[in-house]
């Protein structure tokens, strides 16, 4: 079991993180496990583009497609590769802007007989959501720690506690707790990220539609 804390995700907040541009403009990070990025696409109704090198470059190929884009783009880009985590494979997926990591039947879909866990950002508005889903189930879902909902919400109760995440009341004004989502999903995956793995991935890249506005 990994013993991750906020302390170990404090480089995100550094100026030259590679993840600053994901914390301005709103991201979504979505880890599932013994998948694969192909079938992650496939199920996302995602049209693959190719790959790229690095954090960065998947900035510069999501930004180009918002230039390239004349009025409000209808899709966005996404990238993801494969990383071990706890006794298994898991495929991370990132994206800037879009909603990959929070739409629930994607989600309850990716997770059939296994696990997918995402947190998200929505930029400028102070909105931060945190997903578990096990085997199509929503298991716990929060933005605050405190306000949880799913089928099991007081289940991560002992795990948010560890990373420093207050499931009772008021977080702590000194906690980061971005930084405490980044350690509780790691607790959860066996996945820690980590500068350098996100600067040295193989990202495959795809075109990911909107999900459609219910009418």
């Amino acid at each position: 079991m990994t013993t991750a804390t906020a302390t170990d995700y404090g480089w995100i907040r550094s100026p030259s993180s590679p993840f600053r541009y994901a914390l301005e403009c709103g991201y979504s990070l979505t880890l599932v496990r013994d998948t694969t990025p192909d079938e992650l696409f496939r199920v996302a109704e995602a049209e693959q583009t190719g790959s790229c090198r690095g954090l960065a470059e998947l900035v510069e190929r999501s930004q180009e497609f918002l230039y390239e884009c004349a009025d409000w783009p209808e899709s966005f880009i996404a990238g993801a590769f494969v990383v071990r985590g706890r006794g298994a494979d898991w495929t991370l997926a990132l994206e800037f802007g879009g909603d990959l990591g929070t739409r629930p039947e994607l989600l309850e879909a990716l997770s059939a007989g296994t696990r997918a866990v995402s947190h998200s950002s929505n930029g400028g508005k102070p909105m931060h959501f945190f997903n578990w889903y096990e085997d199509g189930s929503l298991r716990t879902t929060f933005e605050s720690a405190a306000f949880r909902t799913g089928s099991t919400p007081d289940e991560l109760n002992a795990l948010l506690r560890e990373v420093g995440l207050n499931p009772d009341g008021d977080p702590d004004p000194l906690l980061d707790r971005k930084a405490a989502v980044f350690a509780l999903t790691e607790r959860l995956t066996g996945v820690r990220v980590t500068e350098a793995l996100l600067t040295g991935a193989e990202f495959r890249t795809a075109e990911v539609p909107e999900a459609p506005v219910p009418e």
